[in-house]
């Protein structure tokens, strides 16, 4: 193409940048509202302080919603998440008790081991789910559907109805502690999202995610083994998942069972409300952080206003159901535009 002939093209219209970034500027929008209407219904929300609580309420469901962004952007769902984190708290305050000893030496388990075996667990329940969809070819829907139950049973098993309160040191201190004023669990889903971010943007395995969600089909032809970039992202999944349960635990100072049930509709509207496409191969951790600050200025502005709890489930699920219809809305005005040759 000549300079001539780049010249001579017309300038997409802000109506086409807009139908083309509904997806972007919809969330954002939507954030931006929220934060103007709670700082005007509220002085008390418009602070340092609130805001500090506003990230360290949403730093578990960030760090699900990590390992979530990169299944859905495969087009795929994992529904045992918050079940994977349950199962990761209560076995490292498991292991970390006086009741799981090694056999040797008859003492409780140090520290760093409870650790190491519980995000092992998570691995392993990742790899679970991995395995169904890759090699038996069960749907993900299906197939961490039944690892929820399965990862449930795990945790009734090691708890029985009791509450845990033993953790390592070190979990504890991310859970609870703070340096220099900011939580050490706000530092650590910074971390976690600062990853992911250069993950899917700057490495090879990034863009076979992004690929494997556009055209699962033509990432096979473009010769992209497909089977172990879906494994890959379950089994990613479900170790944030890990660290999220165990990190959780010791900030609410104990483990017990069905903690984390709330968390899974949570980390799951936050990938979906930030624009990330439900369909797969569009999206990023950006979006992701935009839909973590839509859910947690809601949440907490919702306090602050004193509207009533059951109003609040109310509104939440509304504006899940909106960003519901501005994902498929969206992804049919991109096919369109496609169809017509404009993208």
């Amino acid at each position: 193409m000549t300079v001539q002939d780049k010249i001579a093209m017309p300038r997409p219209s802000l109506g086409f940048w807009l139908r083309n970034q509904m997806r972007n500027v919809a969330p954002f929008a939507t954030l931006l509202c929220l934060v103007v209407f709670f700082s005007l219904a509220s002085p008390s929300f418009a602070t340092a302080d609130n805001l500090a609580n506003i990230l360290t309420q949403i730093s578990v469901t960030g760090i699900m919603a990590v390992g979530l962004t990169f299944v859905i952007l495969c087009g795929e769902i994992d529904l045992s998440v918050a079940a994977v984190a349950n199962a990761t708290g209560i076995a490292v305050a498991y292991f970390t008790s006086q009741e799981a000893y090694v056999s040797i030496a008859n003492i409780p388990l140090p520290g760093w081991a409870a650790i190491i075996l519980a995000l092992i667990g998570a691995g392993v329940l990742g790899l679970v789910n991995a395995l169904g969809l890759t090699l038996i070819g069960i749907p993900s829907f299906i197939m961490t559907l039944a690892m929820m139950q399965i990862a449930a049973g795990v945790s009734a098993m090691l708890v029985r109805g009791q509450i845990a309160y033993a953790v390592p040191d070190i979990v504890t201190t991310i859970g609870s502690g703070s340096i220099h004023g900011v939580p050490w669990i706000v530092v650590l889903l910074a971390c976690f999202l600062i990853v992911g971010h250069v993950v899917l943007t700057y490495t090879r395995f990034g863009r076979y995610v992004y690929m494997v969600g556009g055209n699962r089909e033509a990432a096979e032809y473009s010769g992209v083994n497909t089977k172990v970039i879906l494994g890959a992202v379950l089994v990613i999944s479900g170790v944030c998942s890990g660290v999220a349960g165990m990190a959780g635990v010791a900030h609410f100072g104990s483990a017990q069972q069905n903690e984390f049930d709330t968390y899974l509709l949570d980390s799951i509207a936050a990938v979906v409300v930030g624009g990330t496409s439900l369909f797969g191969g569009r999206g990023s951790i950006g979006n992701t952080i935009v839909g973590l600050c839509v859910l947690g200025v809601l949440n907490n502005g919702l306090d602050h206003v004193q509207i009533d709890s059951f109003l609040k489930i109310l509104i939440r699920g509304l504006i899940l159901l909106a960003a519901l219809v501005i994902n498929v809305y969206a992804q049919r005005l991109r096919d369109t535009a496609a169809v017509r040759g404009e993208v």
